[in-house]
C-alpha cells in the first residue's frame, strides 16, 4: 500500500508533481476511529497574546496592523532589557496536568502540536534555527519533546506535529530555505518525535515543487519511521489543498475530512482580552461535533495555552464538558456500528424537542429506540404514524419516539443535547 510506484527514491523525487494517485495510499484505520483530536497553538505570540496567533506578522511582517503596532510600542517599547521570545518561559508548563490528563478527560484520541508557526520560531530543540527555538531561548527546554513523552503515556492518545513551511528568515533566494532550513526540520521532527499526525500549513504562496513537498511526502510513506501509522493532511502547496492529501482540511465529504476549529472563536492562539461570548459554548461545540462526525469527519478542537503553559479555565471547561457528554454518548463517535444482524444507527439531537416527543423518518417497523445515557427511562417507545417513501413492502415507517419523565428531568440531555440509538434489521 505505500507509494513506491509514485515517487521514486531519486533526486527526481523532489520535482515531481503531487498527482492524483496521492490517494492511492489508505489512511491509516486509527485516524477514521479517533474521530476527536486536540489543536495546540502555542509559541512566542503567546507572550502578547493579543490579536491573535498571526500576531507577529502584523506586527513586523508585510501586513502591518496600526493597533498591534501601536499595542507593542506601547507594551514592549524598543529597546526593553527582555526581548518578547526571552518572556516566553512555560514556568507552568506541566505536560502531564495541562495536557494528557487534560485531553484524555476530554474524550480526544489524537494532538497536534505546534512545533513551528509562521513566524519561525521552533518547539524543540533543533539544528536548524538557531537561538530561534525553545531551547535556547525562552523556556530552555525542549516543548515538543516533554509533550510527546507524556501523551504517550496514554495508550491509545496518539501525538502529532503542526509545522508550517512558511519561515520568516531574510533570504535573497528563498526557495533554498526550503532545502536549507523547512525540509531539513521536518525530517529531523519525524526521526526524533515520530509523529502520527504530519499537519502542514502555511503552503498558500508557492507550489509543492517550491516547498518540496513531493520528496518529503515519498520518503514519510516508504521509509520513514512512521511509514505505516502515519496520517497527513492536504497543505502541501498551492492549489494542493482539498485535492490531494491523506485526509482534507476543507469540507469534501465524499474524502476523509477533519474540521480543525477553535474554542476562542477569534484566534487559535490565547488572548488576553477575551470575552466569554467570544468562547463557544457547550451547546455550540457539541452541535459543531455532531454535524462534523455525522458526515464523516474528525473534530480538531483547539486550544491555545498562554505564555506560561497553562490553559485558560474557560477552555479548559470546554474539553471537560465535552468529555462529560461523550462519557455517556461516546457510542455515537460511529454513527453505524455493526451488531451481527442488527444495524445500529446513532442520530444526534441538537435541541430538545418541544413536547417531548421526537419524530424520526424513514424507520423500519421493527426498529428499537433508546436514549443513550436512559437505557431504561420510562415512557420511551415507538410507533407507526404511516409510510414515509417507498412501498408498503418496504415496512419503512416515520417513527414517535416518546423521550419520558426520567430523560426530561436531565438537565445534561436538556442543555447538551443527546444521542439516540436505533436498532434495526439489517435486512
Amino acid at each position: 500500500h505505500h507509494l513506491h510506484s509514485v515517487w521514486p527514491r531519486s533526486a527526481s523525487a523532489a520535482t515531481r508533481p503531487i498527482g492524483p494517485r496521492w490517494i492511492s495510499r489508505p489512511l491509516p484505520a486509527w485516524y477514521d476511529q479517533s474521530k476527536i483530536g486536540i489543536f495546540i497553538h502555542w509559541g512566542v505570540f503567546s507572550v502578547p497574546s493579543y490579536h491573535s496567533e498571526w500576531f507577529w506578522w502584523y506586527w513586523q511582517g508585510t501586513d502591518k496592523q496600526k493597533d498591534v503596532v501601536n499595542f507593542m510600542k506601547q507594551n514592549y517599547p524598543p529597546g526593553s532589557p527582555t526581548p518578547i521570545c526571552a518572556k516566553f518561559k512555560a514556568t507552568f508548563f506541566n505536560p502531564d496536568t495541562n495536557g494528557r490528563k487534560l485531553f484524555d478527560s476530554a474524550g480526544a484520541k489524537y494532538v497536534v502540536f505546534t512545533s513551528k508557526h509562521h513566524e519561525g520560531y521552533c518547539n524543540w530543540d533543533t539544528a536548524y534555527s538557531f537561538n530561534w527555538n525553545s531551547k535556547q531561548v525562552g523556556p530552555n527546554r525542549d516543548l515538543v519533546a516533554d509533550l510527546a513523552a507524556a501523551i504517550r503515556k496514554r495508550p491509545g492518545l496518539r501525538f502529532g506535529l503542526y509545522h508550517s513551511l512558511m519561515t520568516s528568515a531574510p533570504s535573497s533566494r528563498p526557495e533554498i530555505l526550503s532545502l536549507s532550513k523547512t525540509m531539513p526540520e521536518l525530517y529531523e521532527l519525524v526521526n526524533r518525535f515520530k509523529p502520527d499526525v504530519v499537519w502542514s500549513d502555511g503552503d498558500w504562496d508557492a507550489p509543492a515543487e517550491y516547498w518540496n513537498s513531493t520528496g518529503f511526502l515519498a520518503w514519510l510513506y516508504n521509509d520513514s519511521p512512521v511509514n505505516d501509522s502515519v496520517v497527513t493532511n492536504d497543505r502541501w502547496g498551492k492549489g494542493v489543498m482539498c485535492n490531494h492529501g491523506g485526509y482534507y482540511t476543507c469540507q469534501d465529504r465524499p474524502h476523509k475530512w477533519e474540521n480543525c476549529m477553535t474554542l476562542d472563536k477569534l484566534s487559535w492562539g490565547y488572548r488576553r482580552d477575551a470575552r466569554l461570548a467570544d468562547y463557544l459554548t457547550p451547546q455550540e461545540l457539541l452541535s459543531t461535533l455532531a454535524t462534523t462526525i455525522s458526515c464523516g469527519g474528525n473534530l480538531l478542537v483547539n486550544v491555545g495555552p498562554t505564555a506560561d503553559g497553562t490553559i485558560d479555565p474557560v477552555m479548559e471547561e470546554r474539553l471537560r464538558q465535552l468529555g462529560s457528554w461523550l462519557r455517556t454518548n461516546g457510542d455515537a463517535r460511529s454513527v453505524v456500528h455493526p451488531a451481527g444482524r442488527l444495524c445500529v444507527r446513532t442520530p444526534f439531537l441538537l435541541t430538545w424537542p418541544a413536547n417531548d416527543r421526537l419524530l424520526l423518518g424513514s424507520v423500519a417497523m421493527a426498529t428499537n429506540v433508546t436514549l443513550l445515557g436512559h437505557p431504561k427511562a420510562t415512557g420511551i417507545f415507538s410507533y407507526a404514524e404511516g409510510f414515509v417513501g417507498g412501498s408498503a413492502k418496504s415496512g419503512w415507517h416515520r417513527a414517535a419516539l416518546g423521550l419520558g419523565a426520567a430523560a426530561r428531568r436531565s438537565e445534561a440531555s436538556k442543555d447538551s443535547g443527546a444521542a439516540a440509538h436505533l436498532r434495526a434489521n439489517a435486512e
